[in-house]
This record gives structure tokens, C-alpha cells and sequence, in this order.
């Protein structure tokens, strides 16, 4: 069976729905090839979980969509896809070191600090339940933590095409105190979904500087009122009524230049092809590595002159809970760090409506909490795990223990991206050696400094902009991000000047 459109999108993530929107709105007739059973990839839902007699929905897990996601927001906002978000009121930090537990509300400090960026951590300093949280060592590590601060102030690693290749996050915190280090381990397992001593050095650089250290409010952000799940559905309407196809069940095996790129698949286990004059490979990195290692064997087998870099794919576990009780006094979300077996929690009862409705006629609650490694802790069976995490997590709310009332283990594939910037050459960008060939995703090569839900809009947004730019069509403009705060630009232009002199030296 062979069949033809204007252009094939391989993956139906955020990068291809967004790629497939703006290609449909300018008269294209795309086509998404998802291999899943529906689109959004880690944005997508799943089956609703029934506890009780109450039927609750649920998803990959619970996404922040924050302040300088600009374009992910404004192309929702233009396609009616939301009304509007729910607003983050305050992050908890929950720090564990033997049988000492602290904790201290850092989100509305940081983001509604007086100071100007990068001075705005200082507040923490001066609150006396972090203040209690540190230990002599930690006072005497202040020196290296601001010097990292700093470090990522003067590199930006996508702009600047800085790898550093061989440098990890987790070496340069060896010089911090137990305390700092837990804090910021906390916030990159939170932020980069995975264990920080795995981080590249260049992915950590790049995430604190989109995500906080440049500005203030970069802290901010705000739930999906309804799930990603919602968001997807409602995406995949819009490229419909516009025009284009997307198709389920649906695996590109490889794609070959015959004319024009053809695509071979599997859908629903029957071979197929589909003719197309552009392609756009959006999947996640995992699948998009595998697809060029088939599709073009001579660039990338070995022994060829292009051995490409893919960045790693995650797994992760995510946890629910369901107390017949309510906990103490709490933000509705937070970290765990330290000696804790999870990493970071919500409380669903204080986000979405349908988990709202069943804690005002039960009184219970509901907390999702995320482990995304070390890879032994994530290896253990679904018992071993959940008994891990219910005794930690009764070590920081022992006022629930003996109300459980269910809990729901799901473990996510490996598909999560790892940030890490390869060699320039080796690492695909939007647009790659081959003809009419794009990539998008969050994956991809880009000096855009966005991560995950923004960088994945972003480049599909740029994908597609590519091919209409192919066929005499107006493209998109692309949002710009907000500068960075006067006193955090005035100390990057400083840095990155003073490197520059000393490179010429």
C-alpha cells in the first residue's frame, strides 16, 4: 500500500503537532505517523484510574508550563486550546540527611525575591528555617556555590556552542556543602528528570540559566487545568479541521530517497510506504536515532565520516497516593532531596478539578511523586519500589501513615531526553544533510536556549517554517524570550568579554 501527502511527519509528539498546526494552516496537507495508540508522546494521557468508585485522569505525569514557555503558550492560546493555566503558588523543599528532616517553602522566595538576578537566592540565606537546614560546611562552601552561579551567568552553552564534553553536574558540586548540594540536586532531578551526577555539565549551565538564573520570574510557572492529555486531544482536533491526517498505530521503520522521500511503516503490523517531497522526524531521540541509523547506513554505520550524537533517553517512575485524610499545611507541590528514595511531589487534590471535587466530598488527598533514578532504584519491582518510597514519604508526613487508601505505580519508557549538546556536525539540527529532510523536537541542535515542552514547540514550529519557506508560503514568526534582568545581563556581557580576551591572548 503506498499513498502520498505534502508532507510526512514522523512522530506525534508536541514537535510534530506543532510542525503538522502550522503546516495545515497554511493550506499543507500534512501527515503524522505516530507509532503510539495516541499522540502527545510525554505529554499524552492514559488510562483513567478508577479508585473507589471514582474515576480520576491521568497522564504521562504533571507538567509545568513555565513563564518563558512563549511559544508553547501562545500557540494554545491562539488555537483556543486553553482558556487559561493554574498558577503555581509555592515550591516546598524537603531536605532529608539521616534522621533530620527540614523543610522551607523556596518557590514564592525566589521568584518574588526584592533582589535583582542573580542576587535574588540571598533571601533564602536570611529565612530561619533554611538557615536551620545548613550545616558549618555549607556556610563555608558559599564561595564555590555563587562562583557556579556565576559559570552560569558567562557560558551559554547552545548560543555559544560549548559541549564540554566530559564535564558532568555532579563533579562540579563536590566542593559544596551537603545541604547546597542537596538543594541543587533536588532542583535538576525536578527540572532535567533524571540523576544529576548523569547530567552533562553544558545541559546543567543551559537549564539554570533558561529556568531561574537569569530572571526572577523565569521561576514562575503554572499547571494545565485539565492534563496534558486535553491539550493533545485538542490539538490533534485543530490539525484536523485544517486539513491534515494523523495516523495511530503507525511505525516508520526507515525512509529512502526515491524522487521524493518515501517512508516505509508498519501500521497496525502491515508493511506500507508513503510518498512525500518533505519529511519532518519528530519522534524522541531514542526513535529518531534508530530511524537514521536504518534509513542512511552509509553517514552513520560504522566506520562512516558522521558518528551522529543522540542524546540519552530517560525512564521514570511516577507514584500516586490516596490518603483518606488530609496531610498538615502544605504548598501544593515541592522537592524531596537528600537521603529521600523520590524526588519530587504534587498534590493533585490542589491542581486539577476532578481530584478537587473528591477531596471536598471525602476529605482524602492525593500526592503524585516522581523517581527518576539511580537506574538500580528504578530497576526494582513495582512491591520493592512503592514500600521504598511509602517509608520515606511517612518520614515526611507521618500524619497519613495507617490512611492509605490505594496506590498506582506507572513507569514511563525511556524516552525522556537527557539536555546535552553534542559537536557541532555530529549533533542534527532542524535542518540536516539530507535534502528535504528536518528534524524537531526537544532533542534537536538548536541556539534556542528553551528546554523540553518549549523546545520541542520551537523547533517543530521552525520545521515547519522550513518547508513553507520550500513552497512559497508565509511562515511563522517565532516569539522571542525575555531579556535577562539589567544587573544579570551586565555581569554575562562582563564574562563572556573577559573570556573572549583571554582567548585571543
Amino acid at each position: 500500500m503506498e499513498t502520498r501527502c505534502d508532507a510526512i511527519i514522523i512522530g506525534g509528539g508536541v514537535a510534530g503537532l506543532t510542525a503538522a498546526l502550522h503546516l495545515a494552516e497554511r493550506g499543507l496537507k500534512p501527515l503524522i505517523l505516530e507509532a503510539g495508540e495516541c499522540v502527545g508522546g510525554r505529554l499524552s494521557g492514559k488510562a483513567e484510574i478508577q479508585i473507589n468508585g471514582w474515576t480520576f485522569p491521568n497522564e504521562h505525569g504533571v507538567h509545568g508550563v513555565w513563564s518563558s514557555y512563549v511559544n508553547f503558550k501562545s500557540m494554545l492560546r491562539r488555537h483556543g486550546i486553553i482558556d487559561k493555566l493554574i498558577p503555581a503558588n509555592d515550591e516546598q523543599w524537603i531536605y532529608r540527611n539521616n534522621n533530620f528532616i527540614g523543610r522551607v517553602g523556596i518557590g514564592s522566595m525566589i521568584r518574588n525575591s526584592p533582589l535583582p538576578a542573580p542576587l535574588h537566592y540571598l533571601p533564602l540565606l536570611f529565612h530561619p528555617k533554611f538557615m536551620w537546614m545548613l550545616s558549618l560546611s555549607d556556610w563555608a562552601s558559599l564561595f564555590h556555590v555563587w562562583g557556579t552561579i556565576l559559570m552560569s551567568i558567562g557560558i551559554d552553552p547552545f548560543v555559544e556552542d560549548q559541549p564540554l564534553e566530559g564535564l558532568k553536574f555532579g563533579e562540579s558540586l563536590k566542593r559544596w556543602g551537603p545541604a547546597f548540594r542537596a538543594l541543587f540536586f533536588g532542583l535538576t532531578r525536578n527540572g532535567l528528570s533524571t540523576n544529576p551526577d548523569d547530567v552533562p555539565l553544558a545541559g546543567f549551565l543551559a537549564f539554570l540559566r533558561f529556568y531561574t538564573v537569569m530572571r526572577r520570574e523565569a521561576w514562575r510557572f503554572e499547571y494545565l487545568p485539565n492534563g496534558g492529555g486535553d491539550v493533545c486531544e485538542k490539538l490533534s482536533a485543530a490539525i484536523k479541521r485544517h486539513g491534515g491526517e494523523i495516523r495511530l498505530k503507525s511505525r516508520v521503520k526507515r525512509v529512502e530517497r526515491d524522487g521524493e522521500w518515501v517512508a516505509h511503516l508498519e501500521s497496525d503490523g502491515i508493511p506500507a510506504s508513503i510518498r512525500s517531497r518533505f519529511v519532518i522526524l519528530a519522534s524522541d531521540s531514542p526513535s529518531a536515532e534508530s530511524i537514521i541509523r536504518n534509513s542512511f547506513p552509509a553517514d552513520v554505520g560504522a566506520g562512516s565520516p558522521r558518528p551522529y550524537f543522540f542524546p540519552h533517553g530517560l525512564a521514570h517512575a511516577v507514584i500516586r497516593l490516596w490518603f483518606g485524610k488530609q496531610p498538615r499545611k502544605h504548598p501544593e507541590a515541592g522537592i524531596f532531596s537528600g537521603d529521600f528514595v523520590m524526588h519530587n511531589f504534587f498534590w493533585l487534590d490542589k491542581i486539577y478539578d476532578e481530584y478537587r471535587k473528591w477531596s471536598a466530598e471525602t476529605g482524602g488527598a492525593c500526592i503524585e511523586v516522581h523517581v527518576y533514578g539511580p537506574e538500580d532504584a528504578l530497576k526494582q519491582s513495582d512491591a520493592v519500589l512503592l514500600t521504598n518510597v511509602l517509608t520515606d514519604f511517612y518520614r515526611a508526613f507521618p500524619e497519613l501513615k495507617g490512611h492509605l487508601i490505594k496506590p498506582h505505580v506507572q513507569r514511563n519508557a525511556a524516552t525522556h531526553t537527557l539536555p546535552a549538546l553534542g559537536a557541532r556536525g555530529a549533533h542534527l539540527g532542524i535542518e540536516t544533510p539530507w535534502e528535504n529532510f528536518f528534524c524537531a523536537g526537544d532533542w534537536v541542535r538548536h541556539e534556542t536556549p528553551a528546554f523540553f515542552l518549549e523546545r520541542a514547540c520551537v523547533t517543530g514550529l521552525e520545521a515547519a517554517n522550513r518547508v513553507l519557506s520550500l513552497c512559497g508560503k508565509e511562515s511563522f514568526d517565532v516569539q522571542p524570550y525575555p531579556p535577562p534582568e539589567p544587573l544579570a545581563a551586565w555581569i554575562e556581557a562582563a564574562m563572556m568579554k573577559g573570556r573572549k580576551r583571554r582567548r585571543r591572548r
